[in-house]
């Protein structure tokens, strides 16, 4: 499919690239703080909101033990226990009407990530324009069937997946015939190393899949998502917040409102930059040709005077002959006299 619509945005390599804003939980357990964040990103001129939807209970259990709780070397979340974390992290289910209606007073698609079947009814009930799935639940089959079934647009992370999982999760999309699916590079670790974002393979992504590709990225700054789109990206996946001195679970990843816009810009650029597979001049370097170097007369002659490099000389603009003809025109002489500045043809000599 060489394009999806997510609401009224096309995605494709013909457009410019879909930037999806993650609020995540830098909402901070703030209703107000996540409509703010909701206009920054429309303020931004990001394209889409995307939120979480999950309640702890739905995305894990309330267990303390080793296997309930992230590894101590974690640099954000060391140690703590997946309940408490999801607890602070979650976007309550009563909120995501009003930050579905500020998201779309300000012309954004807002869509989300669910994590069960209740949330994929609550977003059915809001008329959510797509499903994302989250990098941890491309092996959640069932759930990649259930948000494919509802007949709109699967944007999957890939982070942490092998490829016979990808493969799975797009094969599962399709055999309830679901192909409007955007594949999402991914490295599922906050934050990320631009070292391991292997941005080269998002072409073999593409190729693996048969899908629009994009990027989920973690890394610090825009350099990933810019290079992502230069090799194929078409969706860039950055989360958000008001300002990281602010805190909150996810606040050290994300992009600050004027870095959204850069992104934005930037992203928009590079697409441009990347114009068509053609060599050549272009339209707009057509006042250059004319001031390209050639062959000028640049001392007055007298005809028969001999044609030397004093009185011809490469110089700037065009007009003459060929910069390479001067081994060629050496030696001969002026059949007729000629101004300084006549540009030297052959009827000169």
């Amino acid at each position: 499919m060489s394009e999806v619509r997510i609401g009224k945005h096309l995605v494709g390599p013909a457009r410019p690239p879909f930037v999806i804003a993650e609020m995540s939980g830098n909402h901070n357990g703030d209703l107000d703080r996540a409509l703010a964040i909701v206009d920054a990103i429309a303020d931004a001129g990001a394209h889409a909101v995307k939120l979480q939807t999950y309640r702890p209970d739905t995305i894990t259990v309330d267990v303390d033990g080793p296997a309930f709780r992230i590894g101590d070397g974690h640099s954000l979340w060391g140690g703590e226990n997946l309940y408490k974390l999801y607890e602070k992290a979650h976007t309550p289910w009563e909120w995501h009407e009003p930050i579905f209606g500020r998201a779309r007073e300000r012309g954004l698609e807002v869509f989300s990530s669910p994590f069960d079947p209740t949330a994929v009814e609550l977003l059915e009930s809001l008329d959510a324009p797509a499903y994302k799935i989250a990098s941890s639940e491309i092996v959640d089959l069932p759930l990649i069937e259930l948000c494919a079934r509802t007949g709109k647009p699967l944007v999957i992370s890939t982070g942490m997946a092998n490829v016979a999982e990808i493969d799975a999760a797009v094969r599962t999309a399709r055999s309830v015939g679901n192909d409007q699916l955007i594949v999402l590079g991914c490295t599922a670790s906050y934050p990320a190393s631009p070292t391991e974002s292997n941005l080269r393979g998002l072409p073999l992504l593409a190729g693996l899949t048969g899908t629009l590709v994009g990027l989920s990225d973690h890394t610090p700054g825009l350099g990933a998502p810019v290079a992502a789109v230069a090799l194929g990206a078409v969706a860039i996946e950055k989360h958000v917040t008001l300002a990281r001195s602010d805190g909150g679970v996810d606040s050290e990843f994300s992009l600050e409102p004027a870095e959204l816009a850069a992104l934005v810009t930037e992203t928009h650029r590079a697409w441009e930059a990347l114009g068509e597979p053609v060599l050549g001049p272009r339209e707009s370097e057509k006042e250059g040709l004319r001031l390209r170097r050639s062959l000028y007369v640049v001392e007055d002659v007298k005809a028969g005077d001999p044609v030397t490099e004093r009185n011809v000389r490469s110089i700037r603009p065009a007009g003459g002959l060929a910069p390479a003809e001067i081994a060629n025109v050496l030696g001969r002489t002026f059949r007729v006299d000629a101004a300084k500045g006549t540009a030297l043809s052959w009827d000169l000599i």
